[in-house]
């Protein structure tokens, strides 16, 4: 168990090809497969591994994020001593410029007893065995370790970094940018000792030329021991729409379903109190995941419904992904579409997008044309 390491995630990811989903929240609070938000999986995985001490630093439109984390309570977090922190800031710059989230906060990591850290964004989706990556650590005497995984270059990883290794050890970082067949995707799972960040984070603020720790780890693979460990179970990335996508159907294959929801522990979310989905009369239900409090008079096909959802008889949804609180009307024909949070879609509507690119209707609207 990671008893004496304390686990940071880092919400400064990269949100301009996902602006549709993300206007109002941050990416990490995102819904995704029904009943969960993209930072459920990294925080169960840290919590999974005996982490009890994790900070979140966060920028801005925070208030879902805040409200679904709440105290920590779900993951066991709301504890007198370490528990859950969050660093809720107006730093515009966040996504460019994590060092002064960091340096604004030096007390956060002074006053943790924790000798070792877990640096990580929120975007990966997977479940992971964080133990087994320590011990490998440790027993390297590494610097810093990069989790990583060897994946067919699509779409899913554009512009994510990659990982040049050599006999284990990391001698260059990159971006993606769509050449190869194959890559080493780095999974943005670091780790490292505390003396080491706090040091990348006072070298970053005297030179200046790095404005994250990512950033001075990658750029200085060849002046420390930078390692690579390799993860090989289902790994999904949000970073646009399509990506968004991409991995919610992914979730619809009971293999990964499996994999992602229990492999390696839970994962945890916010819970809630509302009754089962109820299915009247004439409804069809094929290949999808309905979340509790719903009512289903009409079909859904290889579909994800959030909670609360209303579906009239006659609506069709194909390939789809409902947000809580949405009202589907009656003869609606819905494929290849995402619907945000609270959105009626009246009568006799057709929506249809493609299978890649798939339309997103914001946040509240009203389809009534």
């Amino acid at each position: 168990m990671l008893r004496d390491y304390m686990g940071v995630i880092l919400l400064n990811e990269d949100e301009s090809n996902i602006r549709s989903l993300t206007l109002n929240r941050p990416l990490a609070s995102i819904p995704i497969f029904g009943r969960y938000r993209v930072i459920d999986f990294v925080l169960s995985n840290m919590v999974n591994s005996g982490i009890t001490n994790v900070g979140i630093f966060v920028e801005r439109n925070s208030r879902s994020l805040v409200d679904h984390i709440g105290t920590g309570k779900p993951w066991d977090l709301n504890r007198k001593i370490d528990g859950l922190f969050i660093f809720n800031h107006t730093l515009k710059r966040l996504v460019e410029e994590d060092v002064n989230a960091f340096k604004y906060n030096m007390e956060y990591f002074f006053r943790s007893k924790k000798e070792k850290v877990v640096l990580s964004r929120s975007r990966m989706i997977c479940n992971i065995n964080l133990e087994e990556i320590a011990k490998e650590h440790e027993r390297s005497g590494a610097d810093v370790t990069i989790v990583y995984k060897k994946v067919n270059n699509d779409e899913m990883f554009l512009n994510c970094e990659v990982l040049n290794i050599d006999n284990g050890k990391v001698v260059g970082v990159g971006k993606n940018l769509g050449m190869g067949d194959t890559i080493n995707v780095s999974m943005e799972i670091f780790f490292m000792s505390k003396e080491f960040l706090i040091q990348a984070i006072y070298k970053c603020m005297q030179d200046g030329i790095c404005s994250s720790v990512m950033e001075y780890v990658s750029k200085h693979v060849r002046n420390h021991d930078v390692r690579a460990y390799e993860f090989k179970g289902y790994l999904g990335c949000i970073n646009s729409v399509s990506s968004y996508y991409k991995v919610s159907m992914d979730f619809l294959n009971g293999d990964v379903m499996q994999e992602l929801c229990s492999k390696n522990g839970n994962i945890y979310t916010k819970s809630y109190d509302s009754p089962p989905t109820k299915y009247l009369n004439g409804c069809s239900i094929t290949n999808s995941i309905m979340a509790s409090g719903s009512i289903v008079k009409g079909l859904v096909s290889n579909s994800i419904i959030g909670r609360r959802v209303i579906i009239e008889e006659g609506a069709e949804i194909i390939d789809s992904i409902v947000f809580s609180r949405c009202i589907i009307g009656k003869n609606v024909k819905l494929k290849n579409v995402i619907i945000d949070k609270n959105v009626i879609i009246e009568d006799d509507k057709v929506l249809i997008g493609d299978n890649k690119y798939p339309i997103v209707i914001e946040k509240g609207s009203r389809i009534h044309l």
